[in-house]
């Protein structure tokens, strides 16, 4: 009698369909991206130099409590950026992976992570002042105004740039406000930390333009891109790395004039910067992966390091130097 051939079992579309799992949750939190609150430091640092600032004794506290508070309310903000963007992200070469695309979150769960890690990280807010838990709802209402119809910033050409890059000099206010409550900072300097955030989501843009390669496909991942071009991305990157430098030379002048000295490394760091957004996949594309470019971390290293000693080291011959007019050098 011929045996008959084992019959293989089947699978339904349901079970081959992948699940929500605890772990896509965790990962549209972003928690990786936390390092972006490295901004946040030169805003502690800036009013710690600023003589008329009473320094709380709780100020290491405030530190630690002030961080994981803008890294909350800023995981908010990404989830929502991952449940909104999942279409676009299903035609990017690599996002598609993304938890959301991939079919790995629950999206009404992922709406209440969205508003629970709000709450959380302005009531961590609360605990240091007022002026900060108001900057980390600016911050937090960033995020609807990027992502949510219909005004999706992040569809505008030159506008996306504009509107995501705010989130710099709010993190530096946040840092502000973690030790100063009372005061507020020099708008240069505000100004100049906005620009440079605009450089730096520049070359991002530049970067992804580049590894797609297809001007339509690029349309469709993203709407501004269906204006931009090479040429005018670089354009823009030259505007926004000029208008930095401009307001940070304002301010050093009137404020901190020590700080010339770090022009020299400022300058180097964003030319390696720039450089990198022309490699293939470039960790300009995803600012968290930066850490594992050498260069750019020795050259970060370096000008954060001097910069922080300009800030609180008295040079005065740089008076003399850079306030006397040629008459007043010959008499």
């Amino acid at each position: 009698m011929a045996h008959e051939p084992p019959v293989k079992p089947t699978i339904s579309a349901d079970a081959r369909r992948p699940r929500a799992t605890l772990r896509g949750h965790f990962q549209i939190c972003r928690v990786d991206h936390w390092i972006k609150n490295v901004f946040v430091l030169p805003g502690i640092v800036v009013a710690l130099s600023v003589q008329t600032i009473k320094v709380s004794p709780w100020l290491p506290l405030h530190i630690v409590i002030g961080l994981l508070a803008t890294g909350l309310v800023a995981s908010s903000n990404y989830v929502l950026n991952e449940i909104l963007d999942a279409p676009y992200d299903r035609l990017h070469p690599t996002k598609h992976l993304r938890p959301v695309p991939s079919g790995r979150v629950n999206i009404p769960l992922a709406y209440v992570q969205w508003l629970a890690l709000m709450v959380a990280g302005l009531g961590l807010g609360l605990l240091i002042s007022v002026p900060l838990t108001v900057t980390l709802a600016g911050l937090w209402i960033m995020g609807p105004i990027y992502n949510v119809p219909p005004l999706r910033s992040k569809d505008l050409a030159y506008v996306d740039v504009l509107s995501e890059s705010i989130n710099n000099p709010l993190r530096m206010l946040a840092g502000w406000y973690i030790v100063a409550s009372t005061q507020f900072p020099p708008a240069s300097l505000l100004m100049a930390y906005w620009m440079i955030g605009c450089y730096f989501m520049g070359l991002k843009r530049f970067a992804e333009f580049r590894i797609i390669n297809d001007a339509a496909r690029a349309a469709a991942y993203r709407k501004s891109f269906a204006h931009y071009t090479e040429a005018r991305l670089l354009s823009s990157i030259s505007f926004y790395g000029s208008a930095a430098m401009l307001f940070f030379g304002i301010f050093l002048m009137r404020y901190r004039l020590e700080l010339v000295l770090s022009f020299p490394l400022v300058a180097l760091f964003m030319a390696v910067y720039m450089q990198l957004s022309f490699k293939r996949n470039s960790a300009v594309q995803a600012p968290e992966n930066l850490w594992r470019e050498p260069l750019l971390v020795a050259t970060v290293g370096v000008c954060c390091a001097l910069m922080v000693v300009l800030l609180f080291v008295d040079v005065p011959v740089l008076q003399d130097v850079f306030e006397k007019t040629p008459w007043r050098w010959a008499h």
